[in-house]
C-alpha cells in the first residue's frame, strides 16, 4: 500500500512558477513509477508527467514539455513537479499517483492516488 499527499499548489500569475511535492508512505516507494495528472473543471483527468523508479526515464505530455520537470528523491519518498512558464490553461487540480508495474504505468493505469492540490494560474 502507498499513501500519497500532495502539497505546493496555489495561485500564481501567468509566466510564474510553482513546485508541487508529493510525499509517499510505504516501504516500496523506490520501486514505483510515479506520475502527475491534472483535472480542470469540466474536463477529464489528463496525464502530465511520469518518472521511473530509478529516475532513468521521464515522460511528459506535449502540453508541458520544456516547461515542467518531474523529479524524485527516493530517500525522502517524495516526487516533485517543477512548473515554469505557467499558463492559464495549466489551471487544474494536480494529482500524484503511483504504480508498481512499468507496463501499466506506461498505459497511465495507476493504482494509488493522492487527494490533489489546486493550481490556479491567473492571466
Amino acid at each position: 500500500q502507498v499513501q500519497l499527499v500532495e502539497s505546493g499548489g496555489g495561485l500564481v500569475q501567468a509566466g510564474g512558477s510553482l513546485r508541487l511535492s508529493c510525499a509517499a508512505s510505504g516501504r516500496t516507494f523506490s520501486t514505483y513509477y510515479m506520475g502527475w495528472f491534472r483535472q480542470a473543471p469540466g474536463k477529464e483527468r489528463e496525464f502530465v508527467a511520469a518518472i521511473s523508479w530509478n529516475v532513468r526515464n521521464t515522460y511528459y505530455a506535449d502540453s508541458v514539455k520544456g516547461r515542467f520537470t518531474i523529479s524524485r528523491d527516493n530517500a525522502k519518498k517524495t516526487v516533485y513537479l517543477e512548473m515554469n512558464k505557467l499558463k492559464p490553461e495549466d489551471t487544474a487540480v494536480y494529482y500524484c499517483a503511483a504504480q508498481g508495474q512499468r507496463q501499466r504505468a506506461l498505459r497511465y493505469e495507476y493504482d494509488y492516488w493522492g487527494q490533489g492540490t489546486q493550481v490556479t494560474v491567473s492571466s
